[in-house]
């Protein structure tokens, strides 16, 4: 059947005119966000498959915010149930593994992201030993976050590595006041999250814990989501990743050292 080109010509008037009319809610989030966080650049603006909600990204780090109200940031990733598939994996990936722009970090150490693998700044860190130990990685986590738990099992895979474990309270306080203020902070760590054992949680009352510590170093090296995973190179990867990719990265980050 033929179509008359009139028809046509409608169609593809109707279409551009509904890509012109999307731009300008993007922008309009975009610009929003801007003024609710001037300190933040957001790299890229976009439409999610959900009515209202737009997808925001910062450079590797994702978030997702209602077009109502930019206020609140949801860190996490977008599932659909029907296809069972992660719609945000993908560009997890894609973003990880293309080069970051970043700004150039002002005098001083306070915006260098070499401050997570600085051993002044890892005093309050969990340290975990698998192996020699002779590869360094900074893992900043939340017990609360369903993907660091998902990361657990993965790290425990990985040999030679020494694991320094920032706790951050990003979704609220119970279960990482739980994890410092344990008599045994790293063991309480590994039974919550390996085993969904809370019986080695502590109780707060009377415990100088880290956590603002903690929070006030997240903020210094721009992490804005968990989990977050430093190298020695001063590399990142933000979300879940599976124990051969951390691998692939600690290997590729051990001979770039070799001379």
């Amino acid at each position: 059947m033929k179509v008359p080109k009139h028809l046509c010509m409608c169609a593809l008037l109707l279409l551009a005119a509904s890509i012109a009319a999307a731009a300008p809610d993007e922008d309009k989030v975009r610009d929003e966000l801007t003024k609710a966080f001037p300190a933040t650049t957001f790299t890229s603006v976009a439409r999610t498959p959900v009515p209202g909600l737009y997808e925001v990204w910062m450079n590797d780090t994702v978030a997702f915010v209602s077009d109502r109200d930019v206020r609140y940031l949801l860190f996490g990733r977008l599932f659909d149930t029907r296809t069972m598939q992660d719609l945000t994996a993908p560009k997890l990936a894609r973003a990880q593994s293309a080069p970051v722009t970043r700004p150039a970090p002002a005098e001083g150490p306070n915006d260098d992201t070499s401050l997570a693998l600085d051993s002044r700044f890892l005093a309050d860190a969990l340290v975990t030993q698998h192996g020699n130990g002779r590869r360094r990685l900074v893992v900043f986590s939340d017990p609360a976050c369903p993907y660091c738990k998902r990361l657990e099992p993965e790290l425990a895979k990985v040999d030679d590595v020494t694991i320094h474990t920032i706790v951050v309270p990003f979704q609220g306080e119970t279960l990482p006041l739980g994890v410092v203020c344990a008599a045994e902070p790293a063991k309480a760590w590994h039974a919550l999250m390996l085993d969904n054992d809370p019986s080695l949680l502590g109780t707060p009352t009377g415990c100088n814990h880290p956590l603002e510590r903690n929070l006030a170093l997240a903020q210094k090296v721009g992490v804005r989501g968990t989990p977050t995973l430093f190298f020695a190179d001063g590399s990142r990867i933000a979300g879940y990743v599976s124990a051969a990719q951390i691998e692939a990265r600690l290997s590729s980050v051990a001979a770039e050292k070799k001379p």
